[in-house]
């Protein structure tokens, strides 16, 4: 009844098309397929990054931007768990999660004391994370964040105002993109583990240095922003990964909306929560009429189909969750979270493919390097944690 007279309500009075989240997200099929890539995971271990355009995960080393979504994987269906007791309908009995997930983990650990992932030490660190979300005094997961934490500030310019996300081989080109927002909760972290003031700091001026250079004014977002790292100047503004440089790449925008929700979860700045709803709203107001999140919001239409993304939408979704839950005002609040169900609706309806390996399909890792219409560990990681998020909050129910 609560969750059906909160869409009623929702479709009065701000006019928005209220879905009901869909049925596939408590499918006995996602814990099913997540504990058939586990015993399929390589000894040495790699693993899934995407799979072929056939459904199959292909394997990638450790040391590999996107190592920590899997390992996390059922670290999230533990938190599944915890809120739907397992039955026949669900599967979430088939295994124990936590141990799954500590498993998974190990394969990371070499990589604390060194890797090639620039920034992306934060989504390195994520089943660590989620670790202490369960037992804080685990010391593996504490060194571990202290370790990715340690390579992470290393990399901040006091000049630039940022942490410097990839390597480049003139050392004064100070590349920032707009993905490592989701990289600043590990500071946060490692600060509460240690106590180390200076690692907010850090956060914090990185965040700030992004909505003032990386925010349009119409509320998109840049990909990639250059800086010269002796002067702290702008040099350029351009994408890596997006149609164009003015364009604006949809996984960029979901960072965006993700990250400065919860760098305003974390501090309360009300900038931060003034630049989330500002990048929530040009997403909100720029998804196609069909309600498909495409990898690029001015990608052309010509040839069809425009390739959709459903890393994006996923990640868009728990974004948007997160704004509705740290949002001040109601209205917004509630037009977040049944925006965040319409997308996981329209791209389930699209994406959920039985037969591939991954749980969904229709990923568009890299468009300009032709990798799309794929699988992808971090869609699916996301699709598991807004399904639950949605059962913690009464709007939709176990099976």
């Amino acid at each position: 009844m609560r969750q059906s007279a909160f869409l009623v309500l929702l479709t009065a009075f701000l006019g928005v098309s209220a879905l009901s989240p869909p049925a596939e997200l408590y499918s006995p099929i996602v814990p099913q397929k997540v504990l058939a890539t586990f015993n399929a995971l390589p000894n040495p271990v790699k693993y899934p990054q995407y799979t072929t355009t056939t459904g199959n995960w292909l394997y990638f080393v450790p040391d590999t931007w996107t190592s920590g979504f899997f390992p996390a994987t059922p670290y999230a269906l533990n938190a599944r768990q915890k809120v739907c007791p397992p039955t026949p309908g669900n599967a979430l009995g088939i295994a124990n999660w936590l141990t799954l997930g500590r498993s998974a983990s190990t394969g990371l650990i070499p990589l604390e004391a060194g890797n090639n992932q620039g920034h992306d030490q934060g989504f390195l660190s994520f089943p660590f994370t989620e670790e202490l979300a369960v037992n804080p005094a685990n010391t593996t997961a504490q060194a571990a964040i202290k370790a990715f934490s340690k390579l992470l500030a290393a990399r901040f310019n006091p000049i630039v105002g940022c942490t410097r996300s990839w390597d480049t081989a003139d050392p004064t080109d100070f590349t920032v993109i707009i993905d490592n927002m989701m990289n600043l909760d590990l500071l946060f972290h490692a600060a509460d583990i240690t106590g180390n003031q200076t690692l907010r700091d850090i956060a914090m001026t990185h965040a700030d240095t992004t909505m003032k250079n990386h925010i349009r004014d119409d509320g998109s977002t840049w990909h990639v922003v250059e800086y010269n790292s002796t002067t702290g100047s702008v040099i350029r503004k351009r994408t890596a990964q997006g149609y164009s440089d003015n364009s604006t790449w949809s996984r960029g925008q979901s960072w965006a909306i993700y990250g400065f929700a919860n760098m305003y979860n974390l501090t309360k700045k009300p900038d931060y929560l003034v630049t989330a709803r500002r990048v929530a709203k040009y997403f909100l107001d720029n998804i196609p009429a069909d309600g498909i999140i495409p990898w690029d919001f001015n990608a052309p239409l010509v040839p069809a189909p425009r390739p959709a993304d459903s890393s994006a939408a996923m990640i868009s979704s728990m974004g948007l969750l997160l704004l509705a839950e740290v949002e001040t005002n109601k209205s917004n609040a509630d037009y977040y979270t049944q925006s965040a169900i319409n997308i996981t609706q329209a791209i389930t309806t699209l994406a959920w493919n039985v037969p591939w390996q991954s749980i969904l399909s229709n990923g568009t890792v890299n468009a300009p390097a032709n990798n799309e219409l794929t699988g992808t560990a971090y869609g699916d990681y996301y699709y598991i944690k807004v399904g639950t998020e949605l059962i913690s909050r009464g709007l939709a129910k176990c099976t």
